[in-house]
Parts: C-alpha cells; structure tokens; sequence
C-alpha cells in the first residue's frame, strides 16, 4: 500500500465532507485503498500555503513546505485539497500545484506527502521514487484535474441573496472545475488570480478592479452593437405584437443606425452582429435549448457572470476583502434580477455572448459544445443552483 491512514474517530461522525474529493478521500483512506487514493488525488488540484510576502517576492519560489507528523515522527509535506481551504487571511496565499507537478519537484525521498493533515480526510503518501513513478501512472491513467464540471462547496452559500449572486458566475466555475459558492481563500491559486485579472483585464491593483467592476455592472463591456441588435428586435417586438421577419429586423437596425448617421463599418458591423445571433439562437433551437420561437433579448448576462468571476478573483488577489466581495456579488444580484426572469434566460443570455463574441475563431464549434455542456449541466442537474435557487 502507498498511503498510511489516519483512522476517523468517534468525533467525525458529523462532518460533512466539503466536496466530492474530499468524500472520496475519506472514504478511500477509511478502507486503506491507496490506489483509489492516487486516483482521488490525481484528479484534483492541490493547494500549498505560502506567506504572501515570499508569493510577492520577483523571481522567488519558496521551497515546498515540511512539517513533523506529532503521530509518527514522519516528515510531511503539507498539501490541501480544494475543499479544505481554510478561509481567507490577508497575509497567507495558496499556490497550487497537481500530483504530477509534486512528483517531478519532490525535495527528499524520506518525506512523505502529507493531505489535508488534522482533518477527518487526512491521509499521507509515501514518496520515495517508486511512488512518485505510481504518481505519475496514476495522473496518466485519470487524465489530471477535471474541468466543465459542477462543484458545490457545502460549506459556502447556498441558499439566499449571496448563493444567488454567486450562482451567476457559475459558467465559468464550471469551465474551470472549481466550486460555484465561495469567496475564500482563492479563485485558482495567488499568483494565477493576479494574472487572470492583469490580463484581459489590465486590473493591477484596488482602483483599477474597482473600475472594471462598476464597468462590468453597468453592462459596458458586453459589446454595443451586439445589445443594439437585440434591443431593435425587442422594441419591433413591442410595436408589431408579433415576432418580425429576419428582413424586417434587418431593416429596422440599418434605418436606426442611418438615423443616427453611422458608418459604412458601423453598418457592416451591426448585419455581422445580427447573423451571428441567428446563427446562434438557430443552433440553440435545434439542440432544443431554445424553445421554437423563443429569443434571447439582452446579454447583459456575460458582464454580470464576469463580474462575479472577478469580483471573485480580487478576493484571491486581495484587491478587496470578505466583505466587500460579498456587497459587490449581492449587487450584481440585484441587477441580474432585473435583466432577466429566470435562470435559463440568464444561461442563454450568457452563452449566446460568448459565442458571438468569439465567432470566427479556430476553436469556435469547441467552444460552442463547452458552452452547450455548460448551460446544461447548470439547467438540468439537479444538484445545480439552478435548480435549487429561485431566481426571484
């Protein structure tokens, strides 16, 4: 066996494994099966505390951490699963790493790796070379960390205005495999927060998150001719009690924009914009998504998720704290309530954006299965918010 076991006492009976991996954890390291404990662990990302000021040092890795195991006298090097993440602390940050990446960098061969130590899911590895070899084959045989999967956190919020708020930024927590419901201790991991946000979002420090959040709460970056589009068709909507023809939508965006004395490029743009929604709302009817008839009328929706999302990634930078994370996702609640009924025409509105924002690149049909996958597991699996939530 490759895994040593801490048994659980009489005093977990009560806990409540944060996530899936920790269940599976603990239920692996209950039975001593070390190979389905590789195969847990493998599957997950792993998260190693750093002091934030040696993750602020340029060109500065700290060495993975050691600890004594008070039990056995083992040398440990402490490692946590997603789940596990204590909560947030201004100075202590979390790089996180996989079994692959611990296998290739490991320090001394008498260490063992040391999981979630002091929990009921605690259990340590041996890694000598041998091992770190079963790492690996393990890694290869479960294809690493998992993404475009539904995590609920059963810790976090999952009832009421913070878990709703939340929960529209569930796309790309999916996209990413990492829990819906948290404003913890990371998004990813310290130094990727940080990163994510510089770029696309060139958010360097408080103000500029602060500026790119009031932008992306206002709508202002879910692109203006694509909104105009839409917004054309819902007021001919309005006028003509009825759904209008493609021609007659066409015509009434070119006579708005002539009115308003646009360009030639403006004009070329706007037909673009309108094709790519047919194209999509036609893809979304015939995978039975969109119901026939049915029409997605705002896309509002793609600034608030990725308002969420980066709300949540500031927290993990630590642009802002706790609490100001949780007023900023109980705001972009409110005014997603506004712009949309329901959860399904939020998650429409949300992966039509997408994918017309993206139209045209190489990897646009793979996009367009991710974002299919996506709104379905989030509509349809009744573990997800959207499922669980009320929207109003």
């Amino acid at each position: 066996m490759t895994t040593s076991t801490d048994k659980a006492t009489d005093t977990d009976t009560r806990w409540a494994p944060p996530t899936e991996t920790e269940r599976l954890l603990y239920e692996a390291t209950a039975r001593d099966d070390g190979d389905a404990v590789l195969d847990v662990l493998s599957r997950s990302p792993l998260y190693v505390l750093v002091a934030r000021l040696h993750a602020d040092t340029p060109g500065y890795t700290p060495p993975l951490p050691s600890q004594p195991d008070p039990a056995t006298g083992r040398t440990l090097v402490p490692v946590l699963t997603p789940g596990m993440l204590p909560p947030w602390h201004p100075e202590w940050v979390f790089r996180r790493t996989t079994l692959a990446q611990l296998a290739a960098s490991w320090p001394d061969n008498k260490w063992w790796l040391g999981v979630n130590p002091g929990t009921p899911c605690a259990t340590s590895v041996k890694a000598r070379p041998a091992h770190r070899r079963a790492w690996l084959k393990a890694v290869a045989a479960s294809g690493g960390p998992r993404q475009n999967r539904l995590v609920t956190h059963s810790g976090g919020p999952l009832h009421g205005p913070v878990a709703h708020g939340l929960a529209l930024g569930a796309h790309l927590a999916v996209n990413n495999g990492i829990a819906w419901n948290q404003l913890g201790a990371a998004y990813l991991d310290y130094e990727t927060d940080i990163a994510r946000l510089y770029r696309p979002w060139h958010i360097g420090n408080r103000a500029a998150y602060r500026q790119t959040l009031d932008a992306l709460m206002a709508t202002r970056l879910v692109g203006r001719t694509h909104e105009f589009v839409l917004r054309t068709r819902l007021g001919l909507v309005g006028r003509l009690k009825r759904e209008p023809s493609r021609r007659e939508w066409s015509e009434s965006v070119t006579a708005a924009l002539n009115r308003r004395g646009a360009s030639q490029a403006e004009l070329m743009e706007a037909g673009e914009s309108l094709r790519r929604v047919v194209r999509y709302e036609d893809r979304f009817r015939a995978d039975g998504i969109l119901a026939p008839g049915g029409r997605i009328d705002t896309l509002a929706a793609f600034d608030h998720g990725r308002a969420v999302n980066v709300v949540r990634l500031a927290l993990g930078a630590r642009y802002c704290d706790p609490h100001e994370a949780e007023t900023a996702v109980l705001r972009i609640g409110e005014l997603a309530r506004r712009a949309y009924g329901s959860w399904e025409e939020f998650s429409l509105g949300y992966a039509l954006t997408r994918l017309i924002h993206f139209d045209g690149d190489d990897d646009s049909d793979v996009r367009y299965q991710e974002s299919l996958t996506h709104h379905r597991i989030l509509v349809q699996d009744p573990t997800s918010p959207y499922r669980n939530i009320p929207w109003s």
